[in-house]
């Protein structure tokens, strides 16, 4: 039985289990593992991905965004925030306790799925595929973790309070926060499209940055995964912004991890790396910049259209899944397409994000970057769930972005 024990003032407790030790729920109910303890090899890697799967599950551990503050006094009497632990993430080892076969749960985690959560939310017929699982194993493996995950009728209250799990991270700029209301939000997707030198990058640059802060600093204090897909992603670049908010950028860039992907499949593949790094590390981003672009490239013509927009949801349908089981900030950048119905002289800008309905309806948020004067962009709120169509301008520059000084 494990015994856990008391650690930091945050509320995060350890846990021993055999010969390593793990840090149990922290400020987002991530589990961690200790620092200076032996590190797992990432569960979930398959045999297609193995090359990709060591790269990533190479990462250090976690550095503390606290450490990575400059040493600063605190203020008396400041009144230290209490971030209140979040459901239990109940791991898929814990299916054994309702008689699942060990070797089955091996199977199950070699494809991709790591909690209990993740065996409810997927479909049977996915389960289904895996191989060495039988439709009865699986109506079985479904049953005990549906005891496990209450995955049915809530309250509005409950709902309520669910709501209080999420972080809001800042964007670095105020006027874009106040836009948001507090800033990009875990649990959700949110879509960023523009043309470019629109500031969609450097954005992007900014909440790798950002999320590493302290909650009471409007950070997640967790790591961040980025998916490029179009090679923009450059870690000189994050240097100076982490010095803009006093941070180690050593630190920043041991706690960012990053894959190149060359093709859609490889990108649906290291979205499973990103869930099976989020069950067992404290990531509270995952960035995926460009969403669209492999999809352009490998999917081309109207002979092909059907085939790429069915295949663009299952991706959000994945990364939608992701962000709501590890209380997750997913941040997409999209391309724009001339449209060509949209001349009018009405229509001030005839341009459209690439990806039509299937990705309108999967993001909560879709914001639109246009290009204003010198270094001044303009970002407008297309959808989103609380706040109205408004816009506003920020400047972008070595150190990120920052508010307008117009």
């Amino acid at each position: 039985r494990r015994t856990p024990i008391a650690t930091r003032g945050s509320g995060t407790r350890a846990r021993r289990g055999g010969d390593e030790e793990y840090l149990g729920r922290g400020r987002g109910g991530r589990r961690a593992r200790a620092p200076g303890c032996p590190r797992e090899e990432a569960d979930g890697e398959r045999e297609t991905r193995s090359s990709v799967g060591r790269s990533v599950a190479s990462v250090t551990k976690m550095v503390p965004a606290a450490e990575m503050m400059k040493e600063r006094e605190c203020p008396a009497g400041m009144d230290v925030e209490v971030v209140k632990e979040p459901d239990e993430l109940e791991m898929i080892e814990e299916l054994a306790r309702f008689g699942i076969n060990a070797g089955d749960i091996k199977k199950a985690k070699e494809a991709g799925y790591h909690t209990a959560k993740s065996i409810v939310m997927i479909p049977k017929k996915a389960l289904y595929s895996v191989r060495g699982l039988s439709e009865a194993k699986v109506d079985k493996m479904v049953e005990a973790a549906s005891k496990l995950v209450k995955c049915g009728f809530i309250t509005g209250t409950e709902a309520l309070q669910k709501r209080k799990q999420i972080f809001k991270i800042t964007s670095g700029s105020q006027a874009v926060d106040d836009l948001l209301g507090g800033g990009i939000e875990t649990q959700s997707i949110t879509e960023c499209f523009g043309e470019y030198r629109s500031g969609k990058t450097q954005l992007s640059h900014t909440l790798a940055v950002t999320t590493q802060l302290e909650v009471s600093q409007g950070g997640g204090f967790g790591k961040v995964a980025v998916i490029d897909t179009d090679g923009a992603f450059r870690p000189e670049n994050v240097i100076p912004i982490a010095q803009r908010y006093g941070l180690n950028p050593e630190r920043v860039l041991d706690n960012i991890v990053t894959a190149k992907a060359y093709n859609t499949d490889h990108q649906m593949e290291l979205v499973d790396h990103v869930g099976a790094l989020c069950a067992t590390q404290p990531f509270r981003l995952l960035i995926i910049d460009s969403l669209t672009a492999l999809f352009r490239s490998d999917y081309s013509g109207r002979g092909e259209l059907a085939e790429r927009q069915q295949k663009l949801n299952q991706m959000m349908s994945k990364i939608k899944r992701l962000a709501d089981q590890y209380n997750v900030a997913v941040f997409v950048t999209n391309q724009v397409m001339a449209d060509p119905g949209g001349g009018s002289v009405f229509v001030q800008d005839a341009k459209k994000p690439i990806g039509g309905h299937i990705l309108a309806h999967a993001s909560s948020v879709r914001l639109s970057l246009r290009k204003g004067k010198g270094e001044s962009r303009i970002i407008k709120v297309i959808q989103h769930p609380n706040m109205p169509e408004a816009d506003a301008t920020f400047d972008i520059s070595n150190q990120g972005i920052a508010d307008s000084n117009d």
